[in-house]
């Protein structure tokens, strides 16, 4: 686990405030990725639009920001735009997968994966930071290991859409954490640079009569829903990303694994007892984790006394 360490730049109050915020929403979001599955509106489909309709509402943030400067300047930095490229890729994975996995109903796969992510958080802060690994962190990680070992021996293979979930943001956190633009530009530069293959892809579907916007009310409603619905959690957190470490960021996010958690098995997806042994594992890590975090500040409590 890493060390404590002040928060880049602003009030960390505010940074755990949107922390919490954009965790709490995302644990909301397969609700109305169902909704749109049983108005037969495919993954790709809800995907694109999300990338077009989170671009106008991107441009409202920066605006209202007054970042427009900064992101005008970009044209001048390619090697940021490149960067910002990969985010916007790996976020592109990760909401692919999981969109596909919502409505095809394997919610707790999703939840496993997003409470693999903190742990991976963990040793990537450790590998690639430096932040400081003890024991109780060590510990951690090694229980979300033998959570996942669990699944691959049941399933004859690895837990992919969990595995793909926990690194593609795991790995986006990581891009963004390095990028020095602020957390409205990035956003709305990876948008930017998300909406055009999107716009062709729905046009390619209006063209062959498989899109769904024109012909339901309560799809476009809920299609048009998905940009301030993708972009203002992801603004948050790349804000939040930006100001707290990795680890203290994990700490957060287990709200969205446990409120799809809930949502998946209240919905009646098997849960097995191998599929109950691997979770449990994985929170007895985070277990650990919460103690290992409990344990960390009172020490800083003391110590400041």
């Amino acid at each position: 686990m890493s060390a404590p360490s002040s928060a880049p730049g602003g009030d960390p109050r505010l940074a755990l405030t949107a922390g919490v915020g954009c965790y709490l929403i995302w644990g909301l979001v397969p609700v109305v990725f169902q909704a749109l599955g049983a108005l037969h509106v495919g993954p790709g489909e809800i995907l694109a639009h999300r990338m077009v309709w989170s671009l106008p509402v991107a441009l409202v943030l920066v605006l209202v920001a007054r970042q427009g400067g900064q992101a005008l300047a970009l044209r001048r930095k390619p090697k940021t735009v490149a960067w910002l490229a990969l985010s916007a890729g790996l976020i592109t994975v990760n909401w692919l997968t999981f969109i596909w996995a919502v409505n095809h109903h394997r919610i707790l796969d999703t939840s496993l994966g997003y409470y693999i992510n903190p742990l991976v958080n963990m040793a990537l802060g450790a590998v690639l930071f430096r932040e400081r690994l003890d024991r109780i962190g060590y510990v951690a990680v090694g229980l979300a290991v033998a959570g996942v070992a669990v699944q691959t021996i049941a399933l004859g293979g690895p837990p992919l859409i969990s595995l793909v979930l926990a690194l593609s943001f795991s790995g986006y956190g990581v891009v963004r954490k390095q990028v020095p633009v602020d957390a409205q530009t990035g956003l709305f530069v990876e948008c930017l640079l998300l909406a055009p293959p999107a716009l062709v892809y729905i046009a390619w579907l209006e063209a062959t009569g498989q899109a769904r916007f024109e012909h339901s009310l309560g799809a476009a409603a809920l299609l048009l829903f998905c940009g301030p619905l993708t972009a203002l959690p992801l603004a948050l957190f790349s804000w939040a990303a930006r100001r707290m470490t990795l680890s203290a960021l994990a700490f957060v996010q287990f709200l969205t694994p446990t409120m799809t958690f809930a949502l998946g098995v209240s919905q009646g997806e098997p849960f097995t007892a191998v599929r109950a042994a691997s979770f449990g594992l994985i929170w007895a890590g985070v277990a650990v984790f919460l103690i290992g975090a409990w344990s960390r500040a009172r020490r800083l409590r003391q110590a400041l006394a």
